[in-house]
């Protein structure tokens, strides 16, 4: 495809999302999706049964993957700077097959994304409740908070996320701004007053040859690459690095924000910069809490399901605790709606190349927003959220979302070869070098994923290409472009009675009779 139809084509699509973004709004959308599950949960676990102080460690290792990749995300989106991000990225680059590949790791990474949060919100709205000592009515007691079956939290969160998403981006973008700010205020409370209990001392597993031995476990939750080396436990080197796998999930977000490229203003230079700039104050946050935490306590007493408030806890700074829950609550609310908001715009650009349903891109014109597909993604992170484990496959999250980064990684080193005229906003540093990194870093994160994790990544994605040959080739954009206009039939003029003798002439009726 040419650079110039490679622009043109998105530029000039019928569906057109209005301006809605600035600079500092980008940054924010970045913030407000990253920081959450990572700060409040997941840096805990990690330390408690996989990396120990190594989480450290794990988080640089996530963070620096995580940084190569942005540089590749931020020239493609300041290049082609529309609604899509990965998918709309593959099929310019691609072509189609790609691209629907692509979209459909994209709707896995980030509809379970939202599914996931959603009932860790839950758990950590029913945990500030109790805490602040309300009472719930037994009945409403007994269906909030919980890990698997219906849960009235989760579906009141993403019940009025998706209608504050319906609503329009301003809206959503004003409340965004709101919890943002807010939570950013309870992790600081975190960080200074976690600082004054911190004790050296906890970190002294963090040099690797230190850290715990391996756990022995089954093959099926081992990481690939312990299976591959005979390896299966945790802590050590492959803990570190298994936990730099699940901490990825942590980071996933930055991506979102070239979804948000149709809607911000000057695109191409301020997407780039929001998402290089988000990521990194993202990573010297998550860092700065991951060193206050396991500093405040050993790494054997961290409780995995509680693991900012037990290290409180334990400190004897019990307040601390309201803080942490408020923080959390707000948190993963903000990480719910830019994921909500990042899958509409996905899925928005597929319906309108036609691999899903082309009615799901349409516009609704009072709220200038895709109202459609916003309201189907709802429904669908509602079931999945109510009727799934989904806190079992997070790191199905993770899997998803390093494969879209390995194609759009690749996807720089492409589109240098074959469109180096297109212009840019942005050029990622010392490519092809940058890009490589970039592909061999996610796959080394891939490779320390558990193995049933793969499984459920391959069977989703058969799933998929099952899909596209059934629906997307046969009803896409290009199908129908290429399909052979039917010529009409060749007009037929009366030139004359027909022969057959006498009468003959008349059976053509009064318009057959020969003029003179």
């Amino acid at each position: 495809m040419p650079p110039s139809h490679a622009t043109d084509r998105w530029t000039g699509a019928r569906h057109g999302l209005p301006t809605a973004y600035r600079g500092a709004d980008l940054v924010v959308l970045g913030v407000g999706v990253m920081i959450g599950a990572g700060i409040f949960g997941l840096a805990g676990r990690q330390a408690a049964s996989m990396a120990g102080p190594g989480v450290i460690l794990s988080f640089m290792i996530a963070g620096i993957t995580s940084l190569l990749v942005a540089f590749c995300f931020a020239e493609l989106s300041s290049a082609m700077p529309t609604s899509g991000s990965a998918y709309t990225f593959a099929y310019v680059i691609f072509g189609e097959v790609w691209a629907w590949i692509v979209g459909w790791a994209l709707v896995l990474e980030l509809l379970l994304a939202a599914a996931v949060v959603a009932r860790a919100w839950s758990h950590y709205a029913a945990q500030l409740l109790t805490d602040l000592g309300v009472d719930l009515p037994q009945v409403v007691a007994s269906v909030v908070g919980q890990s698997t079956g219906f849960d009235l939290f989760t579906l009141f969160i993403l019940a009025v996320l998706t209608a504050v998403v319906a609503l329009g981006a301003r809206v959503g973008l004003r409340t965004l701004w709101i919890i943002v700010v807010a939570k950013l205020v309870a992790i600081g409370a975190v960080i200074v007053v976690g600082a004054l209990h911190f004790d050296r001392r906890n970190l002294a597993a963090i040099p690797v040859p230190a850290t715990p031995p391996g756990k022995a476990g089954d093959t099926l939750h081992s990481p690939l690459l312990g299976i591959l080396f005979g390896q299966t436990g945790t802590f050590g080197w492959f803990g570190i690095f298994a936990a730099s796998a699940a901490i990825t999930f942590a980071y996933i977000g930055f991506d979102v924000v070239a979804t948000a490229a149709e809607e911000a203003e000057d695109a191409p230079r301020s997407i780039p910069k929001g998402i290089i700039r988000g990521l990194m104050f993202t990573t010297v946050i998550y860092i700065a809490v991951a060193v206050v935490m396991v500093g405040m306590i050993p790494y054997d007493r961290i409780d995995a399901s509680a693991p900012l408030a037990s290290a409180f806890r334990d400190a004897g700074e019990g307040f601390m605790v309201h803080v942490i829950n408020v923080g959390a609550v707000l948190g993963l609310t903000t990480v719910v709606l830019v994921l909500l908001v990042g899958l509409t715009r996905v899925m928005f650009s597929m319906a309108r190349d036609g691999l899903i349903p082309r009615p799901l891109s349409k516009i609704n014109r009072g709220y200038r927003s895709p109202t459609r597909v916003t309201l189907l993604i709802g429904f669908l992170a509602i079931l999945l959220a109510e009727f799934v484990d989904v806190l079992t496959l997070e790191p199905l999250v993770v899997i998803g979302a390093l494969f879209v980064f390995i194609v759009v990684a690749g996807g720089v080193v492409r589109m240098r070869q074959t469109m180096p005229d297109l212009p840019r906003g942005f050029r990622t540093p010392f490519s092809p070098g940058v890009p490589i990194a970039s592909i061999l870093a996610c796959l080394w994160l891939m490779v320390n994923l558990q193995l049933i994790t793969w499984l459920y990544f391959t069977i989703w994605m058969a799933f998929g290409v099952l899909v596209y040959l059934v629906y997307g080739r046969r009803n896409s954009v290009l199908a129908t472009m290429a399909r052979p206009v039917p010529e009409a039939p060749a007009p037929v003029y009366y030139q004359g009675p027909p022969p057959g003798g006498p009468g003959a002439g008349s059976a053509a009726g009064p318009r057959g009779r020969h003029r003179r």
